[in-house]
């Protein structure tokens, strides 16, 4: 096979799969694993392709943009609001009086934050605008907020100092919230400037607790942040498909279903 056919055959493998394994696309086009790393260098030079851990996916069209996606948080919350209300909802239902919080930034998290029981003593840690803006109005919680460089799109703020301060902490709880849920690549998010703040949140609390709905598992985003073994629950909705169900038991992790 040709190269220019191989880059072919790649470009609809990645359209049908969402994305795969390179070892999986030598494995179907006859070739070493170096034979399709080259390839997958001229697609990635062409902006057509991105590697991602153990991976490759197309590049989202957000590439061509500094790195920022055409997400909006304005937008996500128009989609699967329902179901990420009864997510935010039932995580918050998982707090327990005197726990240290860090919620992560997104629009599920938001619920998250707007339904903790107003009478609970916390220490809640946040990066988000709409995070802080939700939690604001808790008279017995102490807000601890980590500042930096405002991203619009997320209302995401991000700098190295934040990142210090986070790791300053140790929460009992940290509620994390992901772009994409899949078992061979992992837990993505959308923005390369999100991730260093989920790992460094991921490292500094004892519980880690992934929100997200149903429409988020078995997508693969640009960025890979974790492994979904990482986490210790995972909070989503009733419309996750079984077998995902079956894969989260076999890993040992704990399920809520909103």
């Amino acid at each position: 096979m040709k190269k220019h056919e191989r880059l072919g055959r790649i470009k609809e493998m990645l359209q049908q799969e969402n994305g795969l394994p390179i070892q999986t696309i030598a494995r179907h086009l006859g070739v070493s694993h170096m034979t399709v790393r080259r390839d997958l260098e001229l697609l990635v030079e062409s902006n057509e392709a991105k590697l991602i851990h153990g991976g490759v996916i197309l590049a989202p069209r957000s590439d061509q943009h500094n790195g920022y996606s055409p997400y909006s948080l304005n937008s996500a919350e128009t989609v699967m609001t329902e179901e990420k209300r009864r997510i935010g909802i039932l995580a918050a239902g998982l707090i327990e009086p005197q726990d240290t919080l860090i919620i992560d930034s997104g629009s599920t998290t938001e619920f998250l934050a707007r339904n903790i029981p107003p009478d609970m003593r916390l220490t809640i840690i946040c990066y988000a605008l709409n995070i802080i803006s939700a939690s604001a109005s808790l008279a017995d919680c102490r807000q601890v907020f980590a500042g930096g460089t405002m991203h619009v799109n997320t209302l995401m703020f991000e700098s190295p100092e934040g990142l210090e301060l986070i790791k300053r902490h140790r929460a009992t709880k940290a509620f994390v919230s992901a772009a994409g849920v899949h078992f061979d690549f992992g837990v993505t998010c959308l923005n390369a400037y999100e991730r260093e703040t989920k790992r460094t949140v991921i490292e500094s609390s004892d519980q880690k607790i992934l929100l997200a709905d149903s429409s988020k598992f078995g997508l693969i985003r640009s960025d890979y942040f974790a492994e979904l073994s990482h986490f210790d629950t995972v909070v989503t909705d009733k419309g996750v498909a079984p077998h995902f169900v079956e894969q989260m038991n076999e890993l040992g992790i704990r399920l809520f279903l909103a």
